[in-house]
């Protein structure tokens, strides 16, 4: 039996970077994942740091994305000091083709500060000529950037393991045991763990990891698929959104389509459908990308929740128990603000953003009943 001062279920980016937080305050830490560290939702997705529509999010996931988006900077830079991997970050602009409201656009941009440019059509072929033409105005939110998000992890996952934060991978949660209103340990593949906090950052699993201990919990898997293009660099330089969907240009000439959403519970295998939907779009708005090669077809499995607001903060029936999961789409873009604010909560330091607006569901009525031997939830 392991014992630590926290343990969180969760090696996803929102599990690395919380730790890295409770760790510079002193707090030992151990992370335990049911598989590879860093290879769930936050490996799976397009590396945007921001919502593709940020006019449309609710305030609450505005305030931890505006917090984010300027630690980015610095946390990119750290990191590669530390461990000489470079994520690549990279401030290349969200152009947005043929928008909708654009009455809520100009009102959001102002409001928040988010400098923003109307695009005519003529103007829009001089900015990116490859794109396919369109007769209405674009808009462009230079502001907006983009980090090579498996390089990011790679990167926060050699940091923390330099930092001495013990990682055990393929140790799924087989049990929780509670007692008296808290919780006492965490049986997995890999052994027993006791710990004197338990965070659980286990995305679009973390409803299946409480099980019992949190049984209203609404985070369901949600899937999404990508494409990966090899192409010739500067065939497109913003991230382009249109519709629903997003081409995103890396610096090597490898271009990302993405993605779609799906509700397929625990399936993220891609399929013939997905490359079809994402291969038409690509070659609507790039047509170039027909004759590129396709280097990569995967899906991931985002943590939905209602409106897109994570789930941050202490699990009301159980004094030692917290939660950072629900983040859908936006999870990269919030995960430096959603892993400080956890760490504050958990710390009892002043949160850098109000709290109540992640405030976690009521789960069991009555954790005091338990048996004096404490009880086993199965997972």
């Amino acid at each position: 039996m392991k014992s630590t001062d926290v343990l969180i279920i969760g090696a996803g980016i929102s599990g690395l970077l919380a730790a890295r937080e409770l760790a510079a305050a002193g707090r030992s830490v151990r992370i335990v994942d049911k598989g590879p560290a860093g290879r769930e939702s936050s490996w799976a997705g397009g590396g945007i740091l921001s919502p593709l529509r940020p006019w449309r999010m609710p305030e609450a996931v505005t305030a931890l994305c505006a917090w984010s988006q300027q630690c980015y900077p610095g946390l990119v830079e750290e990191l590669l000091e530390s461990t000489g991997l470079d994520p690549e970050w990279r401030q290349s602009g969200l152009l947005i083709l043929d928008p909708e409201e654009p009455a809520a656009i100009d009102a959001w941009c102002a409001a928040h500060g988010v400098r923003r440019e109307w695009i005519e059509p003529a103007a829009l072929a001089s900015l990116e000529p490859r794109l396919a033409p369109s007769s209405r105005p674009a808009i462009r939110l230079p502001g907006v950037a983009q980090v090579r998000n498996p390089r990011l992890l790679r990167a926060i996952l050699a940091d923390v393991r330099r930092l001495g934060i013990a990682i055990e991978e393929d140790a799924a949660v087989t049990a929780i045991e509670a007692r008296d209103g808290r919780v006492s340990r965490v049986a997995t593949a890999k052994g027993v763990f006791v710990a004197e906090t338990y965070l659980v950052t286990a995305g679009a699993w973390s409803a299946e990891v409480l099980g019992a201990l949190l049984p209203n919990l609404p985070v369901v898997p949600v899937k999404g698929q990508m494409l990966a293009f090899q192409a010739s660099g500067g065939l497109v330089e913003h991230i382009v959104l249109a519709g629903d969907r997003y081409l995103i240009p890396r610096r090597d000439g490898i271009v990302l389509c993405g993605s779609t959403v799906e509700q397929r519970q625990f399936d993220k295998v891609p399929d013939v459908e997905g490359r079809r939907i994402l291969l038409e779009f690509a070659c609507r708005w790039l047509s170039a990308l027909a004759d590129a090669e396709v280097v990569g077809h995967w899906a991931g499995l985002r943590p939905g929740s209602p409106e897109g607001i994570p789930f941050i903060g202490p699990v009301p029936s159980f004094a030692n128990l917290y939660l950072s999961c629900g983040h859908f789409r936006n999870g990269l873009t919030m995960a430096p603000a959603s892993a400080r604010l956890v760490a504050d909560l958990i710390l009892g330091r002043p949160p850098i953003v109000p709290a109540q607006p992640y405030g976690v569901p009521q789960g069991r009525t009555n954790p005091d009943n338990d048996k004096a031997s404490g009880e086993r939830y199965s997972i």
